[in-house]
């Protein structure tokens, strides 16, 4: 179900409490992904964003996305933790709508240039356009099943065998399919497809990514080196479909 952020300029998918599970902008707007060329410290990361936003005229409500780098992957607990934290920043800057958090975000774990402390990687907001087609951020996603983040099951534990690199692959797919579905967007729309593993994967690109993917296909894939974040878990992907990247070097 959809939950429109009018003071965002965008529509969002309810997640969990650290997290939405993606948006999408509203008519008469869009969203723009920028990438950190040297990543923050993630609350001085905050303040980057918050300039960006105001050199661009927007308030901070239109900041609908978030992407982190941490040092190590996270002990259920841990990771609890962190976002209790994360979320206070988020609930210092009023973008809580009746309590529920419209930012998606991804927070993965770099294996080479890892950060000695979380930061700040790229982030997405909304600007007023003319724009027609629909662009939208979908959420990171990993090999989990369903639960709280504390009891859900991770996807064939512990293997990283082929079979098992398979399933994983294909249940993240399959999370990132009905995303996008909920957001009214199909991979027809995708521009940019991540995907997040230290694990070798060429033998499950194909069944289980490229022959989902259709169109966005033709754009491939971006692997980064990385371990989702909490620990145990293997394979993490998110996708976007949006016209302005832009990187900002300072």
């Amino acid at each position: 179900m959809l939950i429109e952020n009018p003071r965002g300029g965008y529509r969002f998918l309810p997640g969990i409490e650290p997290y939405s599970c993606g948006a999408v902008a509203l008519p008469g707007h869009e969203i723009i992904h920028v990438t950190l060329h040297r990543p923050l410290p993630w609350r001085e990361g905050f303040a980057r964003i918050d300039r960006a936003l105001a050199e661009s005229g927007r308030e901070r409500s239109a900041l609908c996305s978030v992407e982190l780098r941490s040092p190590a992957p996270f002990a259920r607990q841990g990771f609890i933790d962190f976002n209790q934290g994360y979320q206070e920043q988020l609930n210092q800057w009023g973008l809580l709508l009746d309590d529920m958090n419209p930012v998606a975000r991804t927070n993965v774990c770099p294996a080479w240039e890892t950060p000695a402390e979380p930061v700040l990687y790229g982030f997405g907001y909304t600007v007023a356009s003319e724009l027609a087609q629909p662009t939208f951020i979908v959420a990171g996603a990993g090999d989990m099943g369903k639960g709280s983040l504390l009891e859900a099951p991770i996807i064939r534990e512990g293997e990283t065998g082929i079979e098992a690199l398979l399933e994983k692959a294909q249940h993240v797919m399959w999370i990132m399919s009905r995303r996008l579905e909920g957001l009214g967007v199909g991979w027809t729309d995708v521009t940019a497809t991540e995907v997040y593993t230290v694990q070798p994967m060429d033998a499950v690109y194909g069944p289980a990514l490229l022959d989902v993917m259709g169109p966005a296909a033709l754009h491939g894939l971006r692997w980064h080196p990385s371990q989702p974040p909490i620990q145990g878990l293997e394979f993490e992907m998110d996708v976007r479909g949006v016209a302005t990247e832009r990187v900002l070097f300072a």
